[in-house]
């Protein structure tokens, strides 16, 4: 008889964190370039010119699968809809951010923690975050049931990174559901995941997050 094969419970919650950001991107005529890592598609946009009326805003993004690049998107339209023109960057490339006048910064969630690269990205840039306005929002399979309950637990994984940079203080927190989509996984992650209760689907509430970013978008564009 083989050795069965054993998945660890960090495995599996690395492994189900990946299939929650695995939906597919809408494309745009806004659309800049995109970055592919594996079956996941990156993309960054650009909405609006050099010059508006209200100044230019960053939104600044981690995404492990893809699910979170959309919701990014949607934040970044919403927002130029407002007024501004803006950027919508993976975090992990952007150098730069003394031009813009806000921004929006948002990681998916891999083990009840924001992506490594969101992190640094605040971290390495907190000190010109400390002087403009500054937004937050996080992409998890927590918010697929959005109670209060959930909601708690969602901002709870924001904690450890307010705690290590209390000088960057966000005006608001969005929190949104993402994707699961097994196409992306082997058959026997696919198997696993199935056992454990992760249901496959695009469970991202558009109108929530359009919502979110219309209503951030006046504090965002106060200074």
């Amino acid at each position: 008889m083989g050795k069965r094969s054993v998945i660890t419970r960090r495995q599996f919650l690395r492994l189900s964190g990946c299939a929650m950001g695995a939906a597919a991107v809408g494309s745009g005529a806004s659309f800049v370039r995109s970055v592919r890592a594996a079956d996941a598609v990156f993309p960054e946009y650009s909405f609006g010119g050099e010059k508006t009326l209200n100044g230019k805003i960053l939104v600044a993004y981690a995404s492990k699968c893809g699910s979170t690049a959309g919701v990014a998107k949607a934040i970044g339209e919403v927002l130029h809809e407002k007024g501004a023109a803006v950027d919508v960057h993976l975090a992990k490339k952007v150098r730069d951010i003394s031009s813009y006048r806000a921004i929006v910064v948002g990681s998916a969630i891999r083990m009840g923690k924001w992506l490594p690269e969101a992190v640094s990205f605040v971290e390495a840039h907190r000190e010109v975050l400390g002087h403009i306005p500054v937004a937050y929002f996080l992409v998890c399979y927590t918010m697929r049931d959005p109670t209060e309950e959930n909601r708690r637990e969602a901002l709870s994984y924001l904690k450890p990174l307010r705690d290590a940079v209390p000088g960057v203080r966000p005006v608001d927190a969005g929190l949104f559901a993402g994707a699961v989509d097994y196409s992306k996984l082997s058959w026997i992650f696919k198997r696993v995941l199935k056992k454990k209760g992760l249901q496959e689907g695009d469970f991202r509430d558009w109108d929530a997050i359009r919502s979110w970013a219309a209503g951030v978008a006046p504090r965002l564009l106060s200074v």
